[in-house]
């Protein structure tokens, strides 16, 4: 149900909020829901929507779901519940939250699809191609808020986007700018589930917008869709099982159980938004800096797999696949190569790599390597 926070980043500070009866005593528009959502247009947001503060549903769901320890290694989930059950107790006075969506998928996922069925090929995840989005959406919802601010007086906010103990899915299925698919994405009929949310956590007692009919009905492509089962059922993600975790949350080796599996996706997984009928609907995105940079859309894993620790971190500079570090970044493109098909090439760079790898990378490269002779093996007979 809960899926992987992709960075945590600083928060600027809050504006200051008016004081209690200013607020309450604000005499808002009429077309104040109306305005919100034309000024996140301006933005290039593709929705907005109200819901007061506070989790309804997943007030019980999500310590449930901590209980069973499905948050793995991300220990940061485990804390400061109160404030994520709780928004009002993460940013006091807060009387509303306005939620927000801005779509990120840079080209049709039918290219992501094909690509998948390339196993030299890298895969990256859609959202990680371009630059990272934290700045530039929260950058966006400041400038929202301001200006809202300019037509109807100021109000105390502060905005978050996946950088605080915000429950930003939960949050946005209540102001009704999708709902939960059972891969715990959010979703929608017109735009399918290639998208970023934002929050602006305001002082203003905004009007409800109220939640959007669900529509997954009996299907469940998502759940047959993942590769390693992490959608354990309908709503409940394990994050341990789950290929964006494992390659980019989880710290120490990947169990050897779900390696095969990765297949060729070296930076986060998308088969289960792929595989969405939703997403016959997607739309791409119209931020030019969500486009793909250093060729990450169409990439030999070898190639990825030359490149220097300072090349690794020169190319990434503002993306946030650099906040996993070379030595993940290597874990897992030897794990890649391991599932490529067999080749004299791949298996020389993999042997040439164990000359002052370290144990967790050795280790990986092994695997690999014993994967690559055994298929070369079977490709002698």
């Amino acid at each position: 149900m809960y899926s992987t926070p992709k960075t945590i980043v600083p928060d600027p500070p809050a504006v200051p909020a008016l004081p209690p009866t200013a607020t309450e005593a604000r005499s808002l528009p009429e077309n104040i829901g109306s305005l919100i959502r034309n000024l996140a247009a301006r933005q290039g947001f593709e929705a907005a929507g109200v819901t007061r503060a506070r989790i309804d549903r997943d007030s019980t769901l999500y310590p449930q779901w901590l209980e069973r320890q499905f948050h793995g290694e991300m220990g940061y989930m485990a804390r400061n519940v109160d404030k994520r059950l709780d928004p009002t107790l993460l940013v006091p006075d807060t009387l509303s939250v306005i939620c927000l969506r801005m779509n990120y998928l840079p080209e049709p996922s039918s290219r992501a699809r094909t690509l998948l069925d390339h196993p030299s090929k890298a895969y990256v995840s859609r959202y990680a191609l371009g630059r990272d989005y934290h700045k530039l959406i929260r950058k966006r919802l400041q400038k929202v808020a301001y200006e809202l601010s300019a037509r109807i007086g100021r109000f105390g906010f502060r905005v978050f986007t996946d950088s605080a103990p915000v429950l930003e899915r939960s949050l946005g299925v209540q102001a009704g700018i999708g709902w939960r698919g059972k891969h715990s994405c959010l979703l929608t009929r017109d735009q399918g589930s290639w998208f970023f949310l934002g929050e602006i956590f305001t002082d203003l007692p905004l009007p409800e917008d109220g939640p959007m009919d669900p529509h997954c009905g009996d299907c469940r492509a998502c759940i047959d869709a993942c590769p390693t089962g992490a959608i354990v059922e309908p709503y409940l993600v394990d994050a341990r099982r789950c290929i964006s975790y494992l390659t980019i949350e989880h710290h120490s080796a990947i169990p050897v159980e779900w390696r095969s599996a990765i297949g060729n996706r070296i930076y986060g997984c998308d088969d289960c938004q792929i595989f969405c009928p939703w997403n016959r609907f997607e739309q791409t995105t119209r931020i030019p800096d969500f486009q793909p940079r250093h060729g990450l859309d169409d990439i030999e894993l070898l190639e990825l797999f030359g490149w220097s620790e300072r090349q690794f971190l020169d190319r990434f500079e503002g993306s946030p696949i650099r906040r996993i570090g070379y030595a993940r970044w290597r874990r897992n493109l030897a794990v890649a190569l391991g599932n490529a098909s067999a080749d004299p090439h791949i298996l020389h760079a993999l042997e040439q790599a164990l000359t002052g790898a370290d144990s967790l990378i050795a280790e990986h490269l092994h695997w690999a390597i014993s994967q690559q002779q055994l298929k070369l093996a079977e490709t002698r007979r």
